[in-house]
């Protein structure tokens, strides 16, 4: 788990460049690609885009690169400032984290962000991908709020508790592998000076 600032800072980029990459995958090919297939009668879903021109955002085509960079500035920013706060502060007035295994509380931290950031993450895409050629309509934008948190949401809690977080775990202790060693032999150190001293008779 990062233990500061700049560690935070890196763990939240090592996710959310592979949850945006996951998501526009998703988004793309399963969930609209059938439809883009049909739609420009292409035989697979990068024909489709190449097509069209790119992706249906702002109401305008962008390419697939351009898509996961603005994706990913909102992401980041979110997840830095509201999602890896708000998560922790949730866990922890559920399970005391000092009483609690890692394991079961950064399974906790792990649904607190999904319950967090996908319905924020879906709103700010319901703006992005909203047909604005067919003009504007705030029903519209919430019903599309609503169908993206549904198609959303299960593909959030699902990668991110059993594929997502625990490769970016891995990751971030390779990178931050001496620091984690100096810390776990401090806090043996500290233990060993609280152990009460055994008097025999």
């Amino acid at each position: 788990m990062p233990r500061n600032q700049f560690q935070r800072m890196i763990f939240a980029l090592l996710t959310v460049i592979v949850t945006v990459h996951a998501y526009v995958f998703y988004s793309l090919y399963v969930v609209n690609g059938q439809t883009l297939m049909n739609v420009t009668g292409a035989s697979s879903v990068i024909e489709a885009i190449n097509i069209q021109g790119g992706v249906s955002m702002f109401g305008q085509m962008l390419p697939i690169w351009a898509i996961i960079l603005i994706e990913f500035a909102f992401a980041y920013f979110f997840e830095c400032t509201i999602g890896s706060p708000c998560s922790f502060k949730l866990a922890s007035k559920v399970f005391n984290p000092k009483e609690t295994h890692p394991v079961l509380f950064e399974t906790a931290i792990i649904c607190a962000t999904v319950a967090i950031m996908c319905p924020l993450m879906s709103f700010v895409a319901a703006w992005m991908y909203y047909p604005y050629y067919l003009g504007f309509n705030i029903f519209t934008l919430l019903a599309n709020w609503l169908k993206l948190v549904c198609f959303n949401f299960p593909f959030a809690f699902f990668t991110q508790l059993f594929f997502i977080q625990p490769l970016i775990r891995t990751i971030f202790k390779l990178i931050f592998a001496k620091d984690i060693k100096n810390r776990n032999m401090k806090n043996e150190q500290e233990e060993s000076k609280q152990e009460p001293v055994k008097v025999t008779i």
